[in-house]
């Protein structure tokens, strides 16, 4: 619940809200309240000025989870497909864009404007197995390179994942990460 909140817009909201607080009391002459109000008001104004500025969305679900992937997902998902979902469904602050790391670390990322970007998630059942589909805008980094990382891709997403790479019209890409049965 708290993951879907921008934190910056509450901080803003707070801080205008004392801000104002402080305005008010200043020309009513009430010395407490005034100081009160400039000393907290303005600080969290500006820090949540400040995370606005670098917040980013939370990527959205492109197909509503049915109950028996959400059961199956409680059962069988792996730590890092869980990990993966949330990091990337929740506000994050200080980043380019969701999984820049990883995608660096993949050798999929050359630099900044030629980085994939995850567009959309969905989960759903492949082969009675749970499948967290990652939807990307890849219109600098064709299907080739991500079939050739492909190996990485599975290693890197750790233990018992097997990932599938599909290419979509319009230079989107769908990279699944399914969960595999312990060897």
């Amino acid at each position: 619940m708290l993951r879907k909140i921008p934190l910056g817009g509450v901080l803003l909201s707070v801080g205008s809200i004392l801000t104002i607080i402080g305005f008010v009391a200043y020309f009513r002459d009430m010395a407490t309240l005034n100081l009160a109000g400039f000393f907290y008001g303005i600080p969290i104004l500006l820090g949540g000025a400040a995370l606005r500025a670098a917040e980013l969305e939370p990527v959205p679900y492109t197909q509503p989870s049915s109950d028996t992937v959400i059961e199956l997902r409680d059962k069988t998902a792996t730590q890092t497909q869980n990990q993966v979902r949330k990091d990337v469904t929740r506000y994050r602050y200080g980043q380019e864009a969701h999984l820049d790391l990883a995608l660096e670390r993949l050798g999929l990322s050359p630099n900044d404007k030629q980085r994939p970007i995850l567009s959309g998630l969905r989960e759903e059942l492949r082969d009675g197995a749970y499948a967290l589909v990652l939807e990307f805008d890849s219109p600098y980094m064709p299907l080739e390179t991500w079939q050739e990382k492909h190996a990485k891709i599975e290693t890197f997403f750790g233990p018992n994942i097997r990932a599938e790479i599909d290419a979509l019209p319009d230079d989107q890409l769908e990279l699944a990460l399914i969960t595999a049965s312990a060897a």
